[in-house]
């Protein structure tokens, strides 16, 4: 017995280590595409400011503007995308999780509509107002907990995550409430630095084809002079550079504009991306893509908040706490109860175009939507 038993823990042993080396190649390799982002961004640096800046334009001044848009726009790009990868993803707060009595409650279940009374009892002291397509309350059951609204488990994470609109390889990062600001920073920067690179360098396009291919014509008749022969393919090399660097950046704009149009009009909408597709059922009203829209300003301050000397920098200003959000859906019941009469909910009880009363409003929908 002893040996079996000794047998049993050394291959489990090996299992556990074989698992996280497994483990540690999946994480390793999730940083491809930052390094591969990183990369491009650091050659776009050396063509533009060496091989452009330095090496091809004559005038000055000229030289010195330049330098200058370039580098502000460099620094709230990478600044923006540095927030975005890095910025901690919004996780469900530890009230939400079922407690282990009720899920053995939920496993002994015999029939859907059982679960579903287990799931209702434990979720009427929590701010949730979505429900799944057969009315039940949204719980996750690889997190075991009941999912705050909008939130949804993340496959790559392994996690639920706070108003999740998606994962995105390219920053190995989870798109949520928590860093969608900076995320549409960094579109939105990503996209000047790449029409800038494109405007400042199409000029200089007809100069670096012509003097391109006289370059290499004279190479021709000199690739016997080793010294002259290397001297001029450096230049030759460097025109490329900017050449390659002009059809990239044409490149990157073209996907980005309508990535970054896409996100601006879900941002207007107060809509995420997985809301796009999949659309939100409510407790009270059902389906309504529209349920969390405000109206644009609102929708646009949720966001960005009501700051507007720091819209444009990637610093922390959504408003809410990603767990709650003001809606403008009606609560049938209290209606009836009214005889009919026009119940205010939270989203109307906000000041229209704004979101200063937030908290209010937010209150307002944990304890009346409820």
């Amino acid at each position: 017995m002893s040996v079996l038993g000794a047998n049993y823990d050394y291959h489990r042993t090996l299992d556990v280590e074989r698992n996280d080396r497994c483990t540690c190649c999946v994480r390793t390799m999730k940083w491809f595409p930052v390094l591969f982002i990183v990369s491009v961004i650091g050659w776009s640096y050396y063509a533009f400011v060496i091989q452009l800046s330095f090496f091809t334009v004559t005038s000055v001044g000229q030289r010195i503007l330049f330098l200058l848009f370039y580098h502000i726009v460099l620094v709230m790009f990478l600044w923006s995308y540095y927030q975005t990868v890095f910025t901690e993803i919004g996780r469900v707060p530890a009230r939400f999780r079922v407690p282990r009595a009720d899920l053995d409650r939920l496993i002994r279940a015999t029939n859907e509509e059982e679960q579903k009374q287990i799931l209702e009892a434990f979720a009427k002291e929590l701010p949730v107002v979505t429900r799944t397509l057969n009315a039940s309350v949204r719980f996750c059951e690889k997190c075991r907990l009941i999912k705050p609204d909008r939130a949804h488990h993340c496959s790559v994470c392994g996690v639920c995550v706070l108003k999740l609109d998606h994962h995105c390889p390219w920053v190995n990062n989870c798109i949520n409430f928590s860093n969608y600001k900076y995320f549409i920073l960094f579109l939105g920067y990503a996209l000047i630095y790449c029409l800038y690179i494109a405007f400042t360098t199409v000029a200089y396009m007809e100069l670096i084809w012509t003097v391109s291919y006289a370059i290499f014509t004279l190479l021709l008749a000199l690739q016997f002079q080793p010294l002259v022969y290397i001297q001029l393919q450096g230049k030759i090399d460097g025109r490329f550079h900017i050449l390659f660097l002009f059809f990239v950046s044409v490149m990157f704009a073209i996907s980005l504009v309508s990535l970054f149009g896409y996100h601006c009009y879900l941002v207007l909408l107060n809509r995420t991306t997985l809301e796009s597709f999949r659309t939100p059922i409510f407790r009270y009203g059902g389906p309504d893509k529209n349920g969390f829209s405000l109206g644009k300003i609102s929708n646009f301050q949720e966001v960005f908040g009501d700051d507007r000397r720091l819209w444009f920098f990637p610093v922390y200003t959504s408003m809410g706490d990603g767990i709650v959000y003001p809606m403008r859906c009606y609560d049938e019941d209290s209606e009836a109860l009214l005889g009919g009469e026009h119940h205010q909910t939270a989203a109307e009880a906000v000041e229209p175009g704004t979101l200063r009363d937030l908290e209010t409003a937010t209150f307002l929908n944990e304890y009346v939507n409820l």
